[in-house]
């Protein structure tokens, strides 16, 4: 006897609305019925290999090696790691694999200066840290003050802090160099007792000032216009992150572009907000959230194009800030092309020292090509992984 279970529906009950608007942008609805079938991924700590058997009986479930991503496992998308204790003493990460993909697709190598200029929350600067090592720098961009405080807590618990440094910022504005040995600053900040300011070991204990005027900028109606028009606030820094030492004016000396592409940064990862329609566990959370506020997070027409010009503004600063040279990676976890190909294809036209780049690594990856040639699209039917947009740049010396 023929089994009289319904098969499962190609299309999931989403709001009419969202249909259309997957419609609108060529988009299979489908692929959000996937959610409870595409493996949760985790990241192991370099060093931690030989954990694996123990971390297989903690979860009670087999880590499956990720092939073509080094470091990465894939756990049934049911297994919970946040109580395990593999992760609370920092021996792996959360973290997909298609956004694994976009940090590998850097190349970062010893001894770079890296720029993160949406950070947080910060699993992909954890990667970043880990694949520095002990050498080069790392810094970390965002404009959120909560969700930095996430990201300093990733570096501290994974001691990965140690040659980073964390900057509150409007990243469409930011324009700190690395500190390089090689740079040559002339003036120096006196105080109100006639001594020069220098930084010293970070410490979590802020001074009463500090706090005070950081609770005003918070609090304040004008904040997130405050953060385009103020300098960066330095959030967190590590003792070897080269700031030890500084006078406050070696730190927030503001480049030009002539100086950016000679001590610019190495590597730069721009990993753009936007309406996050890629990841399919973020949008299923609006079941609980409720379908309305899908409609002003993700639907809504202003905030699309709002997003797509905060998207090229962050694209063309993090290239500005870049050395010639040097690569920078753009990606969204949107599959819309307004969001991707659209803006890199603006981008192209005002930057004519910018060249899209092939990605080596990713003639091994489950991808698909973007719209335009060198561009990459992750999906849950094609990898098994959230959406995610990737396109890589090299800054050509002009």
């Amino acid at each position: 006897m023929a089994d009289s279970t319904p098969e499962q529906s190609s299309t999931p009950p989403l709001p009419r609305a969202f249909l259309d608007f997957l419609e609108e942008n060529g988009i299979d609805p489908s692929i959000y019925v996937k959610g409870d079938t595409i493996p949760r991924y985790i990241r192991l700590k370099p060093g931690c290999e030989n954990l694996v058997p123990g971390i297989e009986a903690e979860l009670a479930c087999e880590l499956e090696r990720v092939d073509w991503l080094p470091g990465f496992y894939a756990v049934p998308p049911q297994i919970k790691i946040a109580s395990s204790e593999a992760y609370k003493s920092g021996k792996i990460y959360g973290m997909d694999a298609a956004s694994g993909a976009a940090v590998l697709a850097l190349d970062v190598s010893e001894g770079d200066h890296v720029l993160d200029l949406c950070a947080a929350p910060g699993a992909k600067l954890c990667m970043l840290s880990d694949l520095l090592g002990n050498s080069g720098s790392l810094t970390g961009v965002d404009v959120s003050r909560d969700r930095l405080a996430a990201c300093r807590t990733m570096l501290l618990k994974y001691t990965l802090g140690d040659r980073c440094r964390l900057f509150i910022a409007d990243g469409t504005s930011f324009s700190l160099l690395p500190l390089r040995p090689s740079m040559n600053v002339k003036s120096c900040v006196i105080n109100g007792d006639g001594v020069a300011s220098t930084f010293g070991e970070w410490t979590s204990k802020r001074s009463y000032k500090d706090r005070k005027n950081a609770s005003k900028l918070k609090n304040s109606i004008g904040s997130q216009l405050a953060l385009a028009t103020s300098e960066p606030e330095l959030f967190f820094y590590g003792k070897n992150s080269g700031v030890v030492g500084l006078q406050r004016t070696e730190l927030f000396s503001v480049a030009d572009n002539a100086e950016a592409s000679n001590l610019g940064y190495d590597k730069v990862l721009v990993d753009a907000e936007c309406t996050h329609d890629g990841s399919i566990k973020h949008i299923q959370k609006f079941e609980h959230w409720g379908w309305k506020t899908l409609d002003h997070r993700v639907l809504d027409a202003k905030r699309t194009n709002s997003l797509m010009h905060l998207q090229l503004q962050l694209l063309t600063n993090g290239f500005k800030l870049l050395k010639a040279g040097g690569t920078l990676v753009y990606s969204t976890c949107s599959l819309t092309f307004a969001q991707n190909e659209d803006v890199v294809e603006r981008f192209l036209i005002k930057n004519h020292s910018a060249e899209l780049q092939g990605v080596d690594a990713a003639k091994n990856w489950p991808c698909r090509s973007g719209r335009i040639p060198h561009t990459l699209r992750f999906d849950p039917n094609t990898s098994q992984t959230s959406g995610l947009f990737v396109a890589k740049f090299i800054k050509v010396a002009t």
